[in-house]
C-alpha cells in the first residue's frame, strides 16, 4: 500500500487540475483509502487493505490518502467521515463508501465494483 500526496494521487489516479471529465491514470483497478491516524475505524481497517493489498498484487491497487496531509484531496471527493474508500474501475467513474467494512464485504465490493475476481 502506498499514501499519496496530492502529486503522485494526480500521477497515479487522477490529475484534476488538468482534466475536466473523470479520467483514471491507472493500469488495474484501485482503492483509495481516506483516512487519519487518529482515527480508531481507519486503524481497524488498515491491517484488513493490509491483507487485501498482497491477495490481489498485480490485479488491484490500494492507495491511501491521508486527509489531515492532504485535505484537498478529501475536499475534492466529499469525504465527510472517515475512513471513506473510493472504488476506482478502470472503466466508468468510481464509487465511494464510508466507513469501516470487514474483509468479505470488501471482498464483494471489489468483485462487483471493479469486476476483480479474488485470486
Amino acid at each position: 500500500m502506498e499514501t499519496l500526496s496530492v502529486e503522485s494521487f494526480k500521477a497515479k489516479v487522477f490529475d484534476y487540475e488538468t482534466k475536466k471529465t473523470w479520467d483514471y491514470q491507472g493500469d488495474v483497478p484501485a482503492i483509495v483509502d481516506f483516512y487519519a491516524d487518529w482515527c480508531g475505524p481507519c486503524r481497524m481497517l488498515s491491517p484488513v487493505l493490509e491483507e487485501l493489498s498482497k491477495e490481489y498484487k498485480g490485479k488491484l491497487h490500494i492507495y491511501k490518502v491521508n486527509t489531515e496531509k492532504t485535505p484537498e484531496l478529501a475536499e475534492l471527493f466529499g469525504v465527510r467521515s472517515i475512513p471513506s474508500l473510493l472504488f476506482v474501475p478502470l472503466k466508468g467513474e468510481p464509487a465511494m463508501a464510508a466507513g469501516f467494512a470487514p474483509k468479505e464485504q470488501l471482498q464483494k465490493a471489489i468483485l462487483e465494483v471493479l469486476n476483480v475476481s479474488v485470486p
